[in-house]
């Protein structure tokens, strides 16, 4: 098994849910609404899951190995570092200068 694709749908600051993911598997299956959480300790990945009868949450998707595990939160918590990394980047290049800082160009 490989993970050919991991996107990062939506990245939220409140809250202990941090994004919502899509994986491919294999360029032939994908899953949806995988959650990256903020635990007490570290952020974990949360597969798709429902609500049965019961009220209990259970997964509808879920890696069957403990290395299936290990592999899915592998790549998805490092494409979400690198998407937190690009979008601090984007924003600060767009941040304005500092008051009393020359601007990069001078039009005359």
């Amino acid at each position: 098994m490989k993970i050919t694709d991991v996107r990062i749908r939506k990245i939220m600051s409140d809250g202990r849910l941090r994004a919502v993911v899509s994986v491919t598997v294999d360029d032939m299956l994908a899953v949806h609404d995988i959650k990256v959480v903020q635990g007490d300790e570290r952020l974990f990945v949360a597969m798709p899951s429902r609500r049965d009868e019961g009220g209990i949450y259970r997964d509808i998707v879920h890696p069957i190995s403990s290395e299936a595990r290990r592999l899915f939160e592998e790549s998805i918590l490092e494409a979400y570092r690198e998407q937190l990394i690009l979008a601090e980047t984007a924003a600060a290049s767009t941040e304005p200068p500092e008051t009393g800082e020359m601007p990069d160009t001078v039009i005359f």
